[in-house]
């Protein structure tokens, strides 16, 4: 029993289906909830977006969009995952601590729901239904 609960290789499957389930689901629901439409309306709405870090309202929707649809694509494809949650981490402490600083917890929370499994994944890696295990598989990791 101690070997199933505790082992990392042969009852390893559950958890790297659950990554993917994780990245794929998290990813989704960012880029096509919040990314895409900042995506396809970035030229009527950038200059009006908010500028919570003093980079220029412009600088800080591209920096959204990068995060919330390009670097999303990353995490549910599995590739360069530490590296593509970052931004998305980053992106969602920003919301969370500064844009909506002084609303009350339930309008923020979306932030911090995002932001969590972001953490997670940051930790753990992509899994093995991924294209960074091809990649360390490939390059003898």
């Amino acid at each position: 029993m101690l070997k199933i609960l505790f082992s990392n290789s042969e009852y390893a499957k559950p958890a790297d289906i659950a990554l993917l389930f994780l990245r794929v689901g998290v990813g989704l629901t960012m880029m096509l909830g919040h990314g895409w439409g900042k995506l396809t309306g970035f030229g009527e709405r950038a200059a009006g977006f908010s500028d919570p870090i003093g980079l220029g309202s412009t600088l800080s929707m591209a920096m959204a969009v990068f995060a919330e649809f390009f670097c999303s694509l990353g995490l549910i494809l599995g590739v360069f995952t530490r590296f593509s949650v970052i931004p998305l981490m980053s992106t969602m402490l920003v919301a969370f601590f500064i844009v909506h600083s002084e609303d009350p917890f339930r309008r923020k929370e979306l932030a911090l729901v995002y932001l969590i499994p972001f953490i997670t994944i940051f930790f753990t890696g992509a899994g093995k239904y991924s294209i960074d295990y091809y990649i360390n598989k490939w390059f003898g990791k």
